[in-house]
């Protein structure tokens, strides 16, 4: 098991975690969690792109001109594809771009994200995040301690007392906090640093294994 410093508020070591193998310290598998990336970045796209086809396109309901003698080539409207200001042929339309992802997968991805977070030092635990009070100015001393000047997520267990942290934190740029339950592939995956209370970080263990 892999077992790491777990530290106070403060940045003070106060003891340590094993966290499970099953979970923290498997193989990452590079090809599922770009598909699970590529998944969620997918699911996030609006898709309301939308061209006019000919039939939308106001006007156009009288032939131009007569079918023959002109010399010119023959046309029914001024709003087919050829002619400027006519309608769009075989253009965007409104369409949702999610898809699904075997449910295998996107637990493998999670592993993988999270075992490599591991891997590469990039994975704090900390004991609790419990403040008394909303003070932005106390969490930004919270991030000073531990240098954490780049973007970090931090996760928490719900039954956890993390409410006035996620308040005092929530106005902070490229800090992001989300209980256990609702960890994903791209929030770990764009962190610079990974945060687990040690509450947390057990749960992981017991839910992803």
């Amino acid at each position: 098991m892999a077992k790491l410093n777990v530290y106070n508020l403060e940045a003070k070591e106060v003891g340590t975690i094993e966290l499970s193998d099953a979970v923290f310290g498997i193989e990452p598998n590079q090809q599922a969690i770009f598909d699970a990336v590529l998944m969620q970045q997918a699911s996030l796209r609006q898709g309301t792109h939308k061209t006019k086809t000919r039939s939308e396109v106001s006007g156009g309901g009288k032939k131009p001109f007569r079918q023959k003698g002109t010399g010119r080539a023959r046309q029914g409207s001024i709003r087919a594809t050829q002619w400027r200001g006519g309608g769009i042929a075989f253009g965007p339309t409104p369409r949702s771009y999610a898809y699904k992802l075997n449910r295998k997968v996107r637990r493998l991805a999670l592993k993988s994200i999270l075992s490599e977070k591991v891997l590469n030092n990039e994975t704090v635990v900390i004991n609790s995040l419990k403040m008394d009070a909303v003070k932005t100015k106390e969490f930004v001393k919270v991030m000073n301690a531990f240098k954490f000047d780049r973007k970090t997520l931090f996760v928490v267990d719900v039954q956890e007392d993390f409410e006035n942290a996620y308040l005092s934190m929530r106005n902070l740029p490229n800090v992001l906090m989300v209980t256990v339950e609702s960890l994903n592939v791209y929030d770990v995956a764009n962190a610079d640093k990974l945060v687990l209370t040690e509450a947390a970080a057990t749960k992981a263990g017991e839910v992803f294994a």
